[in-house]
């Protein structure tokens, strides 16, 4: 039986302590993929995960070069993607993102829907979505 968990984000301050619960608890997960509309605030909401998870020198989003790959302290690699730019599937296997999904590191992916059939079941899917202030992020997932 699976818990759908949503965590209301009131300000830009409250994203560290949010990222650090995600880090913490589900740090042995293998692949997050985040949906949700554009300016959702999902590449800010990454960023933070990035830092908590000791990355200093941030590359900002993707977008362009489709993914980013970080060194956690301890030597794990996380893949930032961006695949907002991409068409199918194949431009996606055309970048490795089989590799790197399926290997030692986290990945994080930013408009995973293209990707989805690619993706191992065990992806946690996050949706973050603005609501009617305008201001407050809900950050939805299920386990």
């Amino acid at each position: 039986m699976s818990n759908k968990i949503s965590i209301e984000i009131t300000h830009i301050s409250k994203l560290n302590q949010v990222a650090q619960m995600l880090v913490v608890a589900y740090s042995e997960a293998k692949v997050w993929a985040f949906e949700g509309q554009m300016g959702a605030g999902k590449t800010t909401l990454i960023q933070e995960i990035l830092k908590v998870s000791g990355i200093k020198d941030l590359e900002g989003s993707p977008t362009y070069s489709l993914v980013n790959e970080y060194l956690t302290p301890n030597d794990r690699p996380i893949y930032h993607f961006d695949l907002y730019r991409i068409e199918n599937e194949e431009e996606a296997l055309n970048i490795g993102i089989e590799e790197m999904i399926y290997g030692e590191g986290l990945s994080i992916i930013e408009w995973p829907e293209i990707v989805k059939d690619l993706l191992p079941k065990e992806t946690i899917w996050f949706n973050l979505s603005i609501l009617d202030d305008g201001k407050t992020r809900l950050l939805s997932f299920q386990l």
